[in-house]
């Protein structure tokens, strides 16, 4: 069943479509989409599957994530490009690889890899659940209740931008915490690869990050023989917010 994704296109020129990762929506690619749009792209940003202003479905895995691609671009017009993709947005990317193997399109996967991984949620998303959204009042009250529980200002701002009000004042999150919860094992789970894959993909990782170890690049490379990794130097797994301009420039070297 073909959902409806949303999306924000800026500028025009050479497509580069983005996607986000978990809990986390298109407006964190905002910057990085004006950046692309100066330097005469057309950045596509997209809000993946429950998550943003996407439809919230019953269904969550990397292959119907990927399907979900493969649709928006087709019906979008968009048979080549550059496509990146950020932690959970690199493995709907890496599984788009996996069941396409196309030839048109150059990737940019950040701070992720191609394996299985461990639990690293369950206290976020036991923060945003013990939130009775029904009983707040202001945003204030939610961002006391995520720090008591997280105490990590960055990541509490972050989870915040999922917070909204609906038509008649009540608060809900624009994420669909329980489909991803109950989905969760299948998010870490590793993308299976049947062939390698000859896209030309780039791989970028925070060296203050743990997502993609040195003992993985072999297998990754490996399966895609055209890759390479580059790591951005202070950075942690939000590459983006951390360390924008040098990240910026490693993807316009690329596109080039």
């Amino acid at each position: 069943m073909k959902h409806h994704l949303n999306y924000k296109v800026y500028g025009t020129g050479h497509p580069v479509v983005i996607l986000h990762g978990m809990f986390g929506t298109l407006d964190n690619w905002h910057n990085m989409a004006r950046r692309l749009e100066e330097a005469g792209y057309m950045a596509i940003l997209i809000d993946q599957r429950d998550h943003g202003r996407s439809e919230h479905t019953n269904a969550f895995n990397y292959p119907i994530l990927a399907e979900d691609l493969q649709l928006f671009l087709e019906e979008n017009w968009i048979y080549e490009g550059t496509i990146i993709g950020h932690s959970m947005g690199g493995k709907t990317c890496l599984q788009y690889m996996s069941d396409n193997n196309p030839d048109n399109f150059k990737f940019v996967i950040i701070d992720i890899g191609i394996k299985k991984y461990e639990d690293g949620h369950t206290d976020i998303f036991d923060a945003l659940m013990s939130v009775q959204l029904d009983k707040m009042d202001s945003r204030n009250q939610v961002e006391s209740i995520l720090m008591n529980r997280l105490n990590d200002k960055g990541v509490v701002q972050f989870l915040m931008k999922n917070l909204t009000r609906t038509k008649d004042g009540h608060f809900e999150w624009k994420v669909n915490l329980h489909l991803l919860y109950k989905n969760y094992d299948r998010i870490l789970e590793a993308i299976p690869f049947r062939h390698t894959s000859d896209a030309k993909t780039l791989f970028i990782r925070g060296s203050k990050s743990n997502y993609i170890l040195d003992d993985d690049w072999p297998s990754i490379h490996e399966t895609i023989p055209n890759s390479e990794l580059i790591t951005i130097n202070g950075a942690g797994h939000w590459v983006h917010a951390d360390k924008p301009v040098e990240l910026f420039n490693h993807i316009i070297d690329f596109i080039k």
